[in-house]
């Protein structure tokens, strides 16, 4: 039985998911503050939070950043409840690392979908048997789902894994939006949603690669995203060099 916590301070609307939850098999917490959240989290086992954008003690943004924090629940998928539909919301959710995100109201069977591709998605990852994928200095173990770059661990949440690890699956090829959008979220790309584009941009600040002019995630216009295999190795430096 998986365990959701629910953080969310309308308590109405708390009521019904934790009951419609419980009657699909999932074992539900309920937590109405955001500054409770590290406390459950660190006591109780999660395997997902859905997670309020307004909350009271601490906001949804900032509760979601110490969950990808915390060693413990680094990787535990996220979906934020938000009851703003614009790009705002989107872009800084996933920044802050969240996995997904609803917009209220919250219709039950979609709600229910997510929850269900994010779990997917996490034990998909757990048990991938091709554990190792090594480029120069970065290496990603998808067994242990921990990414490693010049020796020291990168901290990624589920969705920045699985991304990062479908890019270097098809290291050296374009792959485009559509082709990323069916294998990661099972549906076509939309021709609006830039969830991707907001996760690569992500990528670029964890592994300092410049925007400007980037050499390890490329955006190849009109055509999608490229790894770049050889642009891992760090290069000598020619400060010995005579």
């Amino acid at each position: 039985m998986f365990n959701i916590l629910l953080v969310e301070d309308d308590i109405s609307l708390a009521d019904w998911v934790c009951e419609y939850l419980s009657e699909q098999g999932f074992n539900v917490s309920h937590v109405a503050r955001g500054d409770l959240v590290m406390d459950v989290i660190k006591r109780n086992s999660t395997d997902i939070v859905l997670l309020d954008v307004m909350l009271p003690g601490l906001n949804g943004i900032e509760v979601c950043r110490l969950i990808r924090q915390n060693k413990q629940s680094q990787a535990t998928p996220i979906i934020m409840l938000t009851a703003r539909a614009d790009e705002f919301d989107e872009v800084i959710g996933l920044e802050a690392g969240a996995d997904d995100y609803v917009i209220k109201p919250v219709r039950p069977r979609a709600l229910l979908a997510r929850i269900n591709r994010q779990l997917s998605q996490s034990n998909k990852a757990e048990s991938n048997l091709n554990s190792e994928l090594v480029f120069g200095d970065l290496t990603i173990n998808q067994e242990a789902k921990r990414v490693v770059y010049q020796d020291k661990e990168v901290e990624l949440s589920t969705s920045l894994f699985t991304f990062l690890t479908y890019l270097a699956q098809h290291a050296g090829s374009v792959v485009d939006r559509d082709s990323v959008f069916k294998a990661l979220k099972k549906r076509e790309y939309d021709g609006q949603d830039r969830r991707f584009d907001v996760m690569l941009s992500t990528l670029r600040k964890l592994f300092n690669d410049d925007p400007q002019k980037p050499q390890k995630f490329k955006t190849i216009w009109g055509k999608g995203y490229l790894f770049v295999s050889d642009a891992w190795q760090e290069k000598p430096s020619l400060d010995n060099e005579e």
